[in-house]
């Protein structure tokens, strides 16, 4: 007999989503929590939203926060190590050309 263990994240006493990993289902309940937090600041906007409107508005901006928060350069995008390792040999062949030219 096989044994699992199953996360649940359970909203107003409803089973919204199962998990088989503690953390993915933290990170479910947590964005969760962030769009609830969204869908009461559009709540006590004077932008007018229909109710689903809103909550999905909320759902999309809380599944995307790193995007969100790079708009609102409230944290830097990631720049990858490929970029950075392209850039820093661009830099060195552009200062190496003047020595190369002066020989």
């Amino acid at each position: 007999m096989a044994v699992e263990s199953r996360f649940v994240v359970i909203r107003n006493g409803v089973e919204v989503e199962t998990f088989m990993d503690k953390k993915a289902a933290d990170e479910y309940d947590k964005m969760l929590d962030m769009a609830d937090s969204l869908t009461s600041v559009f709540a006590n906007s004077a932008i007018e939203l229909t109710e689903t409107l809103a909550e999905e508005l909320s759902i999309f901006l809380a599944q995307n926060r790193e995007d969100v928060l790079i708009a609102l350069q409230a944290k830097k995008p990631k720049v990858e190590k490929k970029e950075v390792k392209k850039a820093v040999a661009k830099l060195v062949k552009e200062q190496d050309e003047p020595l190369n030219k002066a020989s």
